[in-house]
């Protein structure tokens, strides 16, 4: 059987080469690159993100990285953001005062989490729905955090005839979003590269459904 073929979009954010190794060990065909017709045309997009909201935003707006993603959620086609990936998703992100505007994919803004230790770093458990096929298998798993934002609270209205996407939450001082299921858009807070078997069995459940 042929395997699923995955972009690792390169347009300058995030330890890409970890997330590239970690999609080949879960059964995916994988290419790192920022060519444009080759990330249209793959059965799945990864946009990875580390570092401050505005300089991904501006690193991704270089590139019209987000008229990409448009493009393929607007075919059905799967994207999946990692980390800075999953707050640049929503409308806005709010960085010491600092507003810039994210791609506005899902309602509301990502903020500063209100914890007594900052950054969040390290092993935390998930609150999982019962209808995510993303932790088939791992709902019960730590998976590896690094941020001090988050986006900690989901707006956006169910449409009665598609089904409603799937929210996981964890919690580091206030309850924030770990991850999004939302039709053809997925996405994570932490790291699935760094969450030893834990991320790739998630990756690998991603990677079946693709095509």
């Amino acid at each position: 059987m042929t395997k699923p073929s995955v972009v690792v979009f390169d347009y300058g954010s995030g330890n890409v080469h970890s997330v590239v190794k970690a999609v080949q060990r879960a059964g995916a065909d994988v290419v790192l690159t920022g060519d444009r017709k080759l990330a249209m045309e793959a059965d799945g997009l990864i946009v990875p993100g580390v570092g401050a909201f505005d300089a991904v935003m501006n690193q991704l707006n270089a590139v019209r990285g987000g008229e990409l993603i448009d493009r393929r959620l607007a075919g059905g086609r799967h994207v999946l953001g990692i980390c800075v990936g999953l707050q640049i998703m929503f409308e806005r992100g709010d960085e010491r005062g600092k507003i810039t505007e994210g791609l506005g994919e899902w309602p509301g803004e990502v903020t500063r989490l209100d914890a007594p230790v900052l950054p969040h770093i390290g092993w935390s458990t998930v609150e999982v729905p019962e209808h995510s096929t993303l932790f088939d298998g791992v709902e019960d798993e730590r998976f590896y955090f690094v941020h001090s934002y988050g986006a900690q609270e989901w707006t956006l209205d169910p449409h009665p005839a598609i089904r409603p996407p799937a929210v996981t939450w964890a919690e580091h001082g206030s309850r924030f979003i770990a991850a999004v299921e939302n039709g053809p858009l997925t996405a994570t807070q932490f790291h699935p590269e760094k969450s030893s078997e834990a991320g790739i069995r998630l990756l690998s459940n991603w990677i079946s459904g693709l095509g």
